[in-house]
This record gives structure tokens, C-alpha cells and sequence, in this order.
């Protein structure tokens, strides 16, 4: 059984009775996951786990220490401070401490789904197993991994500061092969309400993208228009709205820099129809009520109508530029101020371009251009006349995101959805784009 409010609130409160230092912050988290793994079309593993951690950051004079302990009885949270203490006597200075945050209010946003953290083991197998059987239809070889996890986590300061957040998340991913290995799809998507995780969709678009992947050909590697599927997107800009720092900008280490340790704060870097913000009572996308540092989360815009609209500056780095701190992002939503367009609309609308279903293996090779390389991975198809023609092999791509996303460069924008992985959702949207640039074969299916 998870923590409570009330025996978060009594852990952090005891925490805080031992600690003799000038300031502090502490923390318990409490986490319950459970899972069921598949391959070769068979169940491997089913289990489930419950952690915790506590947690204990302080400062003597400037001096900062830290430490965990997963054991909540008396002793070994009276040892986790003092050992944190005896780091703190040991450091240098930390520069960059500010006191922690007194008392603040966050809104709860409904990320708790009691259903999701008690998941029926009978109605996961029942679900699994209806997958295997599409697989072993379809004559493809299927593998994937079914996670819940609830989480209840707790924070509090010396200062008298206290939050409380409890969040739920189910995920399935399913990648689909055919027997000779030459076909791959994947599909994976995750939710807070396991009554909305569509499991049978999951499996039916891995199959349908493995077996229209069959019999690739090899097209020749250059700049191609794209229709970028949301988990393609996803790969790509997962965390883009966590990239919007304004030290690194000021510093001349960001896309958004200026010369003179300027920003680019209001100029229109990006296509007009984008909107990409951070708000942790979305319905569909609910986050953690506090932002960096405990600040409470708020809805901010990152990019408005195009433009570069806020930067975010942490408590340090706003005090030492005399301007407020910035709430956020807790999460990521990228919507287009137009009509929505779908991907089948993409397609029949596209002269000659590419599907690409997903990415993997991105690496950053230059963060001042926000530029990525990666490899393109379950399912690329040619598009001629508004039809898909044929599966093509995989590319190496390398691509600035800042252009990508640029004005003349987004021709169409879907609908955003919720995709991601069990750690990091987003609401983001299929992308039709006039050029994406591929700098290699790969033979990788």
C-alpha cells in the first residue's frame, strides 16, 4: 500500500526533527511497479516490486550534503542526516544556494487512478495473450512490455514547505517481427487510466507495420519530404521543452543565444501554426503541481504562435539577473493554432516524400543548433502521388530541430496525442515536413 498524505507528511516532518543544520530539503517517494514481459510470442516474466527511498539535502554554512536511505524507521533516517552533515563539512561552498522555499499552494491535477495502481494481473494475461494470438495469426513473432507503476512522492523544506503528489502511469509497447527477420514494427503508447491504454490497437498497428514492411527497397540517402508519425515526433522532441533554459542562452550555449549575452526571446523562430507549452492540469497529460526547485507549476507558453515566448530561468539564475523565476516545464504539449490534419490527409497530399515511423539510437551533435543523429527503425515507406508505393530501407538522419521546425519548413500538423514512453509522455502531433535530411543507408531493420 502506498504513503498517504498524512505518513508522507509525518516522514518528512521526522526528517526534519533530526536535522541540526542552517537549512534543508527533504524528500520520500514510495513506488509500486508491476509488470509482463513477452517474446517469441510467449510470456517470459510477470512480477511486481514496491520501493522507497528517503532522502536528505542540507546546507552548514553555505555547505551542502545529501543522502538516501530506503528504511524509515528512526535510525536509519537519524543516520541519513547525519551523514549528510558530514558530507556538508567536508564541501566547498555551494555558490549557488539559495534558502528554500517557505510555505506554497499547488493545485491537485488528477493523476491518480486508483484502478491503474491495483491493475487485474487476470485482465492484463487476458489482454497479452489476445496479442500473441493476432501475432501467431498474422504469422509474425511478437515481443513487448506491460508496466504499471504508482507512485506517491513527497517533499519538504526547513523553511515549512510541503507537497504531496501521488500519479499512476500504464504503458505497453509491442514490436511485431516476421520470422525471417527482415520486417519490424513497433507501436507503444501509455496512460495514467489503464481504461484508456487501447492494448488491441497497440498490437494491431506493430503487426500492420511489420507486415507492410516486408520486401524493403534501398533509395539513395538526401534531403526528402517527410511525414513524420507522433511516435517519430516523439523521438525527436520528447524533450525539446525541457531545452528552453535561459543560462545557456545568455551564456551563448543555446539555439536561443543572441550576441552580447542576449536571447532570442520574441523573435519567430519556428512555423506560426506551433504552439509548444507546459500545463500540469491538462486532462489528458496531468504533471507534477511543482515545478523546479518546489516553485508551483503553471501554464506557460515556451513557443506562441511561432514565437520564441519564454526562456526558463531557475531561482539562481533569476536572482542574478533580477527577474523571476520561471514555473516550468513539467511536461509538453505541442498543438497547431489551425485545423488538424491527418496523416492519411499528409499522405494523399505529398508528390514524393517519406513515412517514417519512429527513430532511435539520437544522439545531440550540436546543442547550439539543437541538432540530432539517429537512425530511422520500424517501418519506413515511399510516398509517390499521394500513395504509399513501397518499404524502403532504414537511414542515418542529421537534422538541426530549430530548422526542422522553422517557417516554410512544417507544411501539415496533426492532431496532438498522447505518446512517449512510461517515463516521459508528451501531447504531440504527426508532422508533415517539406525537408528532413538523411545522410546514410543503414541495413539495420
Amino acid at each position: 500500500m502506498l504513503l498517504t498524505e498524512k505518513d508522507a507528511r509525518d516522514l518528512t516532518g521526522k526528517l526534519l526533527s533530526f536535522v541540526k543544520a542552517d537549512d534543508a530539503s527533504v524528500s520520500v517517494t514510495n513506488e509500486q511497479t508491476s509488470h509482463l514481459r513477452f517474446a517469441d510470442n510467449n510470456v517470459l516474466t510477470s512480477g511486481k516490486r514496491e520501493s522507497r527511498a528517503a532522502s536528505v539535502t542540507l546546507w552548514m554554512k553555505g555547505r551542502r550534503g545529501a543522502a538516501s536511505t530506503n528504511d524509515f524507521d528512526d535510525a536509519s533516517l537519524r543516520a541519513a542526516v547525519e551523514q549528510a552533515e558530514q558530507i556538508a563539512r567536508l564541501a566547498p561552498v555551494d555558490r549557488e544556494y539559495l534558502p528554500t522555499l517557505g510555505k506554497q499552494t499547488y493545485k491537485p491535477v488528477g493523476g491518480y487512478v486508483e484502478a491503474t495502481a491495483n491493475i487485474s494481473p487476470a485482465t492484463r494475461a487476458r489482454q497479452i495473450g489476445d496479442i500473441l494470438t493476432a501475432c501467431e495469426k498474422a504469422k509474425v513473432i511478437g515481443a513487448g512490455f506491460h508496466q504499471a507503476v504508482a507512485r506517491a512522492a513527497a517533499f519538504a523544506t526547513k523553511n515549512g514547505n510541503f507537497g504531496f503528489e501521488p500519479s499512476t502511469v500504464v504503458s505497453l509497447s509491442t514490436t511485431a517481427r516476421t520470422p525471417d527477420g527482415t520486417s519490424s514494427g513497433y507501436f507503444g503508447r501509455n496512460h495514467f487510466d489503464v481504461a484508456k491504454l487501447d492494448t488491441a490497437r497497440i498490437a494491431r498497428e506493430a503487426i500492420d507495420k511489420t507486415l507492410q514492411g516486408r520486401n524493403a527497397r534501398t533509395l539513395e540517402a538526401k534531403s526528402y519530404t517527410v511525414i513524420l508519425e507522433p511516435q517519430a515526433v516523439a523521438d525527436l522532441l520528447g524533450n525539446f521543452a525541457f531545452g528552453f533554459d535561459a543560462r545557456s542562452a545568455e551564456e551563448g550555449r543555446s539555439p536561443y543565444s543572441a550576441s552580447g549575452g542576449k536571447t532570442r526571446t520574441g523573435e519567430k523562430l519556428f512555423d506560426e501554426r506551433i504552439n509548444l507549452y507546459s500545463d500540469a492540469s491538462n486532462a489528458e497529460l496531468p504533471a507534477s503541481p511543482s515545478a523546479q526547485a518546489g516553485i508551483p507549476s503553471q501554464k506557460i507558453y515556451l513557443i506562441k504562435n511561432g514565437v520564441l515566448e519564454n526562456l526558463i530561468y531557475s531561482r539562481f539564475w533569476a536572482k542574478q539577473k533580477g527577474t523571476e523565476p520561471t514555473p516550468g516545464p513539467v511536461n509538453a504539449i505541442l498543438e497547431t493554432t489551425g485545423k488538424p490534419t491527418s496523416v492519411e490527409e499528409m499522405i494523399s497530399s505529398t508528390k514524393r516524400g517519406l513515412l517514417v515511423s519512429r527513430f532511435w539510437y539520437i544522439r545531440s551533435t550540436d546543442p547550439r543548433t539543437a541538432s540530432l543523429t539517429g537512425l530511422t527503425r520500424d517501418g519506413v515507406w515511399l510516398i509517390e502521388d499521394g500513395k504509399i508505393q513501397y518499404p524502403v530501407k532504414n537511414f542515418r538522419f542529421n537534422q538541426s530541430i530549430i530548422n526542422m521546425l522553422a517557417p516554410g519548413n512544417v507544411e501539415m500538423i496533426g492532431a496532438a496525442e498522447r505518446v512517449g514512453n512510461a517515463e516521459n509522455a508528451s501531447l504531440l502531433p504527426a508532422l508533415k515536413l517539406k525537408a528532413f535530411n538523411f545522410t546514410s543507408q543503414s541495413e539495420a531493420v
